[in-house]
């Protein structure tokens, strides 16, 4: 039985996501508007079909919708460049430490980032 890996993964947004929502522009005082908008998230799945879950407002079985509002309104692409060099992880714990270790990062490099 083969065991579940975690992958961080990330997502361009459209620059509009700066200036129409509150929140984003609040998560990222530090955006000068030089580089682009990006999620980035974690997923079991593979990044495209994790993307295309968000594009599409998916719902589990349960009903409770597992997209990013912020994604299904904004998200453009996958940005492989800045992912495909990270391992995949094998447990939850470590994806969501790595996904914000790796928010920070790129805030710091002078993207605007969101991840949940």
């Amino acid at each position: 039985m083969s065991k579940t890996l975690y992958r961080i993964y990330v997502i361009e947004l459209s620059k509009r996501v700066y200036t129409e929502s509150v929140k984003f522009r609040k998560a990222n005082p530090q955006y000068n508007g030089v580089l682009e908008c990006l999620y980035v998230g974690m997923t079991s799945k593979l990044p495209t079909e994790r993307f295309e879950q968000h594009k599409t407002g998916y719902k589990n079985k349960k009903g409770y919708k597992l997209s990013s509002n912020i994604v299904e309104k904004y998200g453009l692409y996958l940005r492989p460049s800045l992912y495909n060099h990270i391992d995949p992880f094998v447990t939850r714990n470590d994806a969501l430490i790595a996904e914000k270790e790796i928010t920070l990062e790129l805030r710091r490099e002078g993207y605007a980032v969101w991840s949940n």
